[in-house]
Order: structure tokens, then C-alpha cells, then sequence
């Protein structure tokens, strides 16, 4: 018999039931519920309606926690993930544009490089660095 490899879930995939997300948060069981009434998290669900959490949501639910507990309110909370959640995507489309420039910028001196005609002038470079 050929015994397939184990693979751990990746960290999206909703595998901790509301028992075992309220341990390894130290969260009571209603106040995941409460969190996700609010919108401030979203398990997965069974096909029985069962919650589900992934990694990412206990790590989140562990923010929250942190956040509560020295003293900031739910809409506090609500407003800190969401400009994390901003910073976090202004931060990949930045590194998106850099990329972007530095193939640009490659393409032109390439371009240069098999110029030809000598009449005019090289552009200069008016991108800043």
C-alpha cells in the first residue's frame, strides 16, 4: 500500500472548528461569533453551516484580541485593519510600478543602444530616480 504524503493546509484554508479558534485565541466562543456579525472576520463554512477558521483568521481574531485588550474599541479595530489592509495593498502596487519603471527603463536603453541614426540626439532621461 502506498501511503499518499501528508501536505499541511495552506494558511486561507478553513480547517479549525469555533471550539479549537476560541482556544488557540483565548477568546470565548460567542465573541468569534460576535467578531464575525461584525464583519471584523469571515470562516468558512461546512456544508452543514458549521464554522470553519483558517490560520489567517486566528491570526487575525489575535489582532483583535491584542487591540481590545489594551484598549480600543471594535470601530477603533475595524478602522486599524482596514488601513492595514490599504497599506498592505498600496505596498504590492508599488512594488508592482518599481517593476514596471525598471522594465521601462531597460526597454529605453535597449532602444538607445540600437539607435542608429546619429543626426539626433539622445533624449535625456527625465524619469526620476
Amino acid at each position: 500500500m502506498v501511503r499518499e504524503r501528508f501536505v499541511a493546509p495552506g494558511p486561507d484554508v478553513a480547517v479549525y472548528v469555533i471550539s479549537v479558534a476560541a482556544q488557540l485565541t483565548g477568546l470565548h466562543p460567542q465573541t468569534l461569533r460576535t467578531y464575525e456579525r461584525l464583519g471584523l472576520v469571515t470562516p468558512g463554512r461546512t456544508v452543514g453551516g458549521g464554522r470553519r477558521y483558517s490560520h489567517h483568521d486566528i491570526e487575525r481574531l489575535r489582532e483583535i484580541a491584542d487591540l481590545t485588550s489594551v484598549g480600543i474599541g471594535i470601530e477603533g479595530v475595524r478602522r486599524i485593519l482596514d488601513l492595514q489592509n490599504r497599506v498592505s495593498a498600496l505596498a504590492h502596487r508599488n512594488e508592482e510600478l518599481e517593476a514596471e519603471l525598471a522594465a521601462s527603463r531597460e526597454a529605453l536603453r535597449r532602444a538607445r543602444a540600437r539607435r542608429t541614426d546619429a543626426v539626433l540626439p539622445p533624449v535625456p532621461n527625465k524619469l526620476p530616480v
